[in-house]
């Protein structure tokens, strides 16, 4: 009877992960207790020892291990220019392009309201104080062609403009409905060069 709720609680667990249904989480399962038990052992290390070192950076809220990222802390990036995502998946996506040389801030998410996401969720008020330093010159809104994200950009938009910042969004070759983390490099390096303003 353990044996069989461990294997339900493994199963449940897997069902969290986005797009895991409960046939593929109990082929995950099945595979690694029957095939790779070495492999099952590894994610659960990577698993706890990521829960317990990542965490948001302070400047810019994507995934780090120390304070402050490794991006943050580049000298050689223009501190003038800074790309809102909307999260780290996002920020790794541009990154991948070579595109842009700037510094970031991941929203952590979108406004949505119909799932309890305000603009206090995602950290205006912190995006807002980062935008408005003096250094920054341009506020570039990479968040995602979805309704969720169209509407954070706008939100974004008119609070950074009544601050007097300067802000573009990505042109429209990142098609509409898609998220960044799976639109193909290319197109996000011409998205990221077309900009235009917000």
């Amino acid at each position: 009877m353990a044996a069989v709720s461990a294997l339900d609680g493994l199963i449940h667990a897997l069902r969290r992960l986005p797009g895991v249904g409960v046939k593929t989480a109990s082929r995950m399962a099945y595979h690694m207790l029957q095939h790779d038990r070495e492999g099952a052992q590894l994610l659960s290390q990577a698993l706890h020892e990521a829960v317990g070192q990542v965490r948001h950076c302070e400047l810019c809220h994507t995934f780090t291990i120390p304070s402050i990222c490794d991006t943050c802390l580049d000298d050689s990036r223009d501190n003038a220019r800074l790309c809102v995502v909307e999260t780290p998946a996002d920020q790794s996506a541009i990154e991948r392009t070579a595109a842009f040389k700037g510094l970031y801030f991941v929203l952590m998410g979108r406004i949505s309201p119909l799932d309890g996401f305000g603009p206090k969720d995602i950290g205006l008020e912190k995006l807002i104080d980062r935008a408005s330093d003096g250094v920054v010159q341009e506020v570039i809104l990479a968040t995602n062609f979805t309704a969720e994200g169209e509407a954070t950009a706008h939100v974004l938009t008119e609070a950074l403009k009544k601050r007097g910042v300067q802000v573009t969004r990505l042109a429209r070759g990142v098609p509409v409905g898609s998220e960044l983390e799976y639109v193909d490099l290319g197109t996000i390096a011409h998205a990221m060069v077309d900009r235009r303003n917000a």
